[in-house]
């Protein structure tokens, strides 16, 4: 459990040890999962698109064309 050190603060990772469960399932893989859902969410970064990539025709939805493509052995 050292080695999460090198990720993760020093007094993280002895909080996530304190703080993991006392019934003896505190093992390595419970206390790295505590400093995991401990973190801050991950910031995707905004990416910039060109705008030929813009949708030209609106999407309608139209389940009945995937009934069409089944057949007869469509569910009625």
């Amino acid at each position: 459990m050292l080695s999460k050190v090198l990720t993760d603060a020093l007094d993280l990772v002895e909080a996530a040890v304190r703080d993991a469960p006392e019934d003896g399932t505190a093992s390595d893989d419970v206390i790295a999962n505590v400093l995991v859902r401990r973190r801050e969410p991950f910031q995707a970064e905004e990416v910039a698109t060109s705008p030929a990539l813009t949708s030209v025709h609106t999407p309608i939805a139209d389940c009945a064309s995937y009934d069409l493509l089944r057949g007869g052995r469509a569910a009625a």
